[in-house]
């Protein structure tokens, strides 16, 4: 028998491309795709620096988190993408702003690439239990 997948969506999150889904739920875990550091009012990235981008992509994930029954207190993993390793410290600037009050910490990786999507600094995708 195969697991079911149920699509979960968030109007208080940027739109996700046709190709995917803002998250998945399945197995009792919520898979959320990649977030950006955009305002879903304005499209556009937030102004300020990485930091203050990496806390506009999780707060996004924040919403899809919500709108499939979960909160960031139940997520066990994430997984950040930066274009430069220069921008690690910003980075963990903005994380610890989000995720620095819990007593459990998510499982994290932080991976330099070579580039991102719309010329990004830092994407994020998490998992959650629901």
């Amino acid at each position: 028998m195969s697991p079911t997948k149920i699509p979960v969506l968030s109007q208080h999150a940027p739109a996700p491309s046709p190709l995917m889904s803002q998250g998945i739920i399945s197995n009792g875990m919520l898979y959320c795709s990649g977030s950006l550091g955009i305002d879903p009012k304005t499209n556009t990235f937030v102004p300020g620096d990485v930091a203050d981008r990496t806390v506009r992509a999780l707060r996004n994930l924040e919403q899809v988190l919500i709108a499939g029954g979960s909160d960031l207190s139940k997520v066990v993993k994430v997984t950040i993408f930066i274009s430069s390793m220069t921008h690690y410290a910003k980075v963990n600037e903005g994380y610890s702003r989000v995720f620095g009050g819990y007593d459990v910490k998510p499982c994290r990786t932080c991976v330099g690439v070579a580039s991102l999507p719309l010329d990004a600094e830092v994407e994020i995708e998490l998992v959650a239990a629901v």
